[in-house]
C-alpha cells in the first residue's frame, strides 16, 4: 500500500478528499481547484492509511482520522501533487474517530465508537504527538439501536478560540470544554441537552459568532442555538425541518455549512439525497427551509464551501463522487456544475 496517482503541476488552490478504503476508496485524494468554475481535477492519492474519513489542514500538513476500531490520526505532506505520509499513524486512545479539528496547538478528535474526545499536541513539524488527554462522555438516548451510549461525532473550536465544542449523537447533547494549550487537558465546562432522540451530528457557527446550528441525524431537523462566547453557554432556541413537509422515507442529515455573509445555510441529507437550503434572519436566530435540490449522487456524507464562497461541494459516499454546485448569490440555491469520481467519498476540505 502506498502513494498512487499522476504527478502534475500544483496550482495555488487545492482540495482534499477523504474516503473509506474499506469500501473501495483511494484514501486521501488531492485535487486542483479551478476557482472560477469550481471544477476539481484529481492529481494523486495515498492509500497509506485505512479509512481516512475526515480531514483537516494547516499549511502544507494535512491531518486525517483513521476511522477504525483501533483509532488513529495520520499526517500528510501536501506540498506536492500527491499526498505523502509523514511518519506512522498516532493512536487517539479511542475507537472510531469520525472528526478532527485544530485548536490551540492541538489536534482534536471526536471518537464515535468510544464516545470520547482526544487532544493530541502538535510537534514543530505539524504532526501529532501521543495523546495528552481523553475526555470520555457519559449518557444515552431513547433510540436504543443508535443511542445505547455516548457517540461523539464532531469536535471543533468556537469562533472566539476560547472553547472546544463536542457534538454527541448518543447523548442528544453538545458539550463545551476548555482546552489548556500548555498541557492539552480538556476540562468540562457545560452541557446543553437537546430534544431526546434527535441525535445531533454536526454543528456550524454563524460568522458573527453569536449563534450555532446543530444538524440532527436521527430526525431531519436543525436546532438553532444562541452562543455566548463570554460565558461558554449554548442555548437551544428552536428546531427547523431540513426536508419538505410530507417527505417520504428515512432521512439522515450529515453536514451543515453557513454562508460567509450569514444569509444562508446548507445541509446535506442522506436517504433523501438532497441539499437543503435554509434562509437565516439578519441576526441568525431563525432559519427557514426555502428549497431542496438533488445532491448529484447518493448518500451525501459531507458538504463544504469553496474558499470563495461561490461553490458548494457534496461528497457522495455511495455513488462515489464529489459533485460541485454554483450558488445563486440572491437565493442561495445550488445549481449542479460538475462532478469528479471519488469512490466512497466522505469528506472535502480546502487549503
Amino acid at each position: 500500500m502506498g502513494d498512487t496517482g499522476t504527478v502534475q503541476g500544483r496550482s495555488a488552490a487545492r482540495a482534499y478528499i477523504g474516503s473509506f478504503t474499506s469500501a473501495g476508496g483511494r484514501g486521501v485524494l488531492a485535487a486542483d481547484l479551478d476557482e472560477e468554475t469550481g471544477a476539481l481535477t484529481v492529481t494523486g492519492a495515498s492509500d497509506a492509511v485505512a479509512d481516512p474519513s475526515f480531514l483537516a489542514i494547516a499549511g502544507s500538513v494535512l491531518h486525517a482520522v483513521s476511522e477504525t476500531e483501533a483509532g488513529a490520526v495520520a499526517a500528510f505532506d501536501v506540498a506536492g501533487p500527491v499526498p505523502r505520509p509523514l511518519g506512522e499513524p498516532v493512536p487517539v486512545d479511542g475507537s472510531g474517530p469520525t472528526h478532527l479539528a485544530l485548536a490551540a496547538g492541538h489536534l482534536l478528535t471526536a471518537n464515535y465508537t468510544s464516545g470520547s474526545v482526544t487532544a493530541l499536541p502538535l510537534a514543530e513539524d505539524g504532526t501529532a504527538r501521543p495523546a495528552a488527554s481523553v475526555l470520555r462522555h457519559e449518557g444515552s438516548g431513547p433510540v436504543t439501536e443508535r443511542q445505547a451510549g455516548p457517540h461523539a461525532h464532531q469536535v471543533l473550536p468556537d469562533p472566539s478560540g476560547r472553547w472546544v465544542v463536542g457534538v454527541d449523537l448518543g447523548t442528544d447533547s453538545v458539550r463545551v470544554c476548555a482546552l489548556d494549550p500548555e498541557t492539552g487537558a480538556l476540562t468540562p465546562h457545560g452541557e446543553t441537552a437537546l430534544r431526546p432522540g434527535t441525535g445531533p451530528r454536526h454543528l456550524a457557527f454563524h460568522p458573527a459568532g453569536t449563534h450555532a446550528y446543530v444538524l440532527n441525524e436521527l430526525e431531519p431537523t436543525l436546532t438553532v442555538c444562541r452562543w455566548d462566547a463570554e460565558a461558554g453557554l449554548l442555548e437551544a432556541l428552536g428546531e427547523t425541518p431540513v426536508v419538505p413537509e410530507g417527505a417520504v422515507g428515512p432521512s439522515y442529515p450529515s453536514e451543515v455549512v453557513v454562508a460567509p455573509d450569514g444569509r444562508f445555510l446548507w445541509a446535506a441529507v442522506r436517504g433523501d439525497d438532497t441539499l437543503a437550503v435554509l434562509a437565516l434572519d439578519p441576526e441568525g436566530s431563525k432559519a427557514s427551509l426555502v428549497a431542496t435540490v438533488p445532491c448529484g449522487g447518493t448518500w451525501p456524507r459531507d458538504l463544504a464551501l469553496a474558499p470563495s464562497g461561490r461553490h458548494l461541494y457534496a461528497a457522495n459516499e455511495r455513488s462515489g463522487d464529489v459533485t460541485w454546485f454554483t450558488l445563486d448569490p440572491e437565493t442561495g440555491i445550488p445549481a449542479r456544475a460538475g462532478s469528479v469520481e471519488a469512490p466512497a467519498a466522505s469528506c472535502v476540505v480546502f487549503g
